[in-house]
C-alpha cells in the first residue's frame, strides 16, 4: 500500500480537476438522478475511474456546524450533518479536498468527519458502537497540518490496523481544535495501542502530547449525564 500513500503525497500539482467533473458536478448529477428514481442514491456505488488508483476501502466526507449552547440530542445531530460526497480513488480524493476550506479556516463551532463508506459519523452506528476513539487538542494554528497527515494516511492504509479504523474527525471549536481517529474494537488494548504509536508518528508529535483514549459507550454516557442535568436545571 505504500505506493498508493505515495500517489496521495505525490499527486498535489494543482491540476486534481483538470478534465475531470468537480464535486458540484457530481451532486448535481447526483441530485438529478435521485429525482427521477429515489431510491438511486441507495444503489450507487462510487468506483475508481479508469487508469486511477484505487484505494483499499471507499470513504466519504462529512461536515457538520453546530450553534453553541443550544440543545442537541442524537436526531438533531444526525439531521446536522451533512454528506459532502463519497470517492474511491486517489485521484477522487485530491478532486474533493481540493475544493474543501481548510479546518483552520473554519469558524465557530465546526467539523469535518472522514469515514468509510457505509458508516455514519455516530457513536450508535453498528460499526462504531462497540469502539472508541484516540482524542488530541491541538492549540490554533495546528489542525490543517495535522488534519491532512492524518487523512492521508489513514487512506493509504499505514496504522496497519486490518478493518479496525473506521474513521477520522476534525473539531473547530473556539479555543482549541481537537482530531480524532474511531476504531471499532475498545477492548482491543494491542489495536489501540498500534494506532497511538502510528498517530504519533504521523502526526509527529511531541513526547509530552496528551492523548486520550474514550470509548463510545463512556461518551454516550458522559453526554445523557450531562443532558439530563441540563433537562434538570430548565435546560439552562
Amino acid at each position: 500500500m505504500n505506493n498508493k500513500f505515495d500517489a496521495l503525497k505525490d499527486d498535489d500539482s494543482g491540476d486534481h480537476d483538470q478534465d475531470n467533473v468537480s464535486p458540484k458536478d457530481c451532486e448535481k448529477e447526483k441530485s438529478e438522478d435521485e429525482e427521477k428514481d429515489p431510491s438511486a442514491a441507495k444503489r450507487k456505488v462510487v468506483i475508481p475511474g479508469a487508469g486511477e488508483h484505487p484505494l483499499q476501502y471507499n470513504y466519504t466526507f462529512w461536515y457538520s456546524r453546530r450553534t453553541p449552547g443550544r440543545p442537541a440530542s442524537s436526531q438533531s445531530y444526525e439531521q446536522n450533518i451533512k454528506q459532502i460526497g463519497s470517492f474511491a480513488s486517489v485521484e477522487q480524493f485530491w478532486r474533493f479536498y481540493s475544493h474543501m476550506i481548510r479546518p483552520g479556516d473554519l469558524t465557530g463551532h465546526s467539523d469535518f468527519h472522514l469515514f468509510k463508506e457505509g458508516i455514519k459519523p455516530m457513536w450508535e452506528d453498528d460499526a462504531n458502537k462497540s469502539g472508541g476513539k484516540w482524542i488530541i487538542r491541538l492549540r490554533k494554528g495546528l489542525a490543517s497540518r495535522c488534519w491532512e497527515n492524518l487523512i492521508l494516511a489513514m487512506l493509504g492504509e499505514q496504522f496497519m490496523v486490518g478493518e479496525e479504523i473506521c474513521g477520522a474527525v476534525v473539531s473547530v471549536r473556539f479555543q482549541e481544535d481537537i482530531i480524532s481517529i474511531w476504531n471499532k474494537t475498545a477492548s482491543d488494548q494491542a489495536t489501540t495501542a498500534r494506532i497511538r504509536d502510528t498517530l504519533r508518528r504521523v502526526l509527529n508529535l511531541p513526547p509530552n502530547t496528551i492523548m486520550e483514549y474514550k470509548t463510545h459507550t463512556d461518551s454516550i454516557k458522559a453526554w445523557e449525564d450531562f443532558h439530563g442535568l441540563v433537562n434538570a436545571s430548565g435546560g439552562r
